[in-house]
């Protein structure tokens, strides 16, 4: 297996779902540290287009969204399991309420003048402006949760994942599974990089508890490396082959089509490339960057729109 690479920066909240996961399995990794905001010239080196955080690199495989990550890491090292049965069906449910309604419920939350003032406050000014622009631009269109609405919103949210720590010390059983790593990196960015704001948490005891367990994961053996280094890995790897792979035609686009995916909502900017795999799962997208070489660039279904590009 060749090494693993997250382009990353440490306060995302996305990444440390993704660098939790890594230490619950064990798995070593390379750490790149990527810009906050835009431009982000070597990440879209690696993905042609896509720039949200992090990013999975192996080789030249570039994957792209925490929930087709956690599947290539299930991949790598089945055990411990994300999805362990009988409740792998629900833990992906959950885990894609928790990545969207619970994540922009707390960032609605978080993200009041205080928490900002806490989050840039060793920031210049302008740090902050820029920031905002930049997520603005992201967000265009989505809708927003004014302070007061999240607020009631998150403690709802909070007593509800009380609630499933009745029985047991994870959100569906005895062991950890991708629900949990989805439900908690919204949280942790509440607790750790919003202290000013986590007296919220106190209402539900159960939860902190359970964030001390999700915490303790830590998050494995990682090794700094360069952004410069990732894509001459890169340049000098083979996308791995697309091997039986059954093509699910939802769009009457035919395989070798050109074609663009975009995130469907949040970080809309899109990715074009050959579409050489469309399966119930992912696509996968083939495309040359000067730097990069070939690579294959790989999206989950849900949650992208695909296209296709006029010739």
């Amino acid at each position: 297996m060749s090494e693993i690479v997250l382009h990353h920066y440490p306060t995302s909240p996305y990444a440390e779902k993704v660098r939790l996961m890594l230490g619950y399995k064990q798995l070593p990794w390379k750490s790149v540290h990527i810009p906050m905001i835009m431009p982000k010239p070597d990440v879209l080196a690696l993905t042609g287009g896509y720039r949200r955080t992090p990013v999975l690199q192996i080789g030249a495989d570039i994957y792209c969204d925490t929930a087709l990550i956690a599947d290539v890491l299930e991949h790598i090292q089945p055990a411990p399991s994300l999805y362990p049965e009988p409740s792998k069906g629900m833990a992906r449910t959950l885990a894609q309420w928790a990545d969207n309604t619970l994540f922009w419920t707390s960032m609605a939350y978080n993200m009041q003048p205080q928490g900002l003032a806490q989050i840039f406050s060793q920031a210049p000014p302008e740090a902050a402006k820029a920031f905002g622009e930049d997520r603005r631009a992201m967000s265009s269109g989505m809708p927003r949760l004014r302070a007061v609405d999240a607020a009631a919103a998150y403690k709802s949210y909070l007593r509800r994942l009380s609630d499933m720590l009745d029985e047991h010390p994870f959100l569906l059983g005895d062991a950890a599974c991708v629900a949990d790593f989805a439900a908690y990196h919204p949280l942790w960015f509440t607790r750790v990089r919003t202290p000013v704001m986590a007296d919220i948490l106190q209402i539900a005891p159960a939860v902190l508890d359970w964030m001390d367990k999700m915490a303790a994961f830590g998050h494995g053996q990682s090794e700094k490396f360069s952004a410069a280094q990732a894509i001459e890995l890169a340049a000098r790897s083979t996308p791995k082959p697309v091997v039986d792979e059954v093509f699910q035609d939802d769009h009457g686009i035919a395989l070798g089509s050109r074609v663009s995916i975009s995130a469907e909502t949040f970080g809309p900017e899109p990715t074009e490339g050959e579409l050489i795999a469309a399966t119930r799962m992912h696509y996968t997208l083939r495309r040359t960057d000067e730097r990069a070489g070939t690579v294959h660039v790989h999206f989950p279904r849900i949650g992208y729109a695909l296209k296709a590009v006029a010739a």
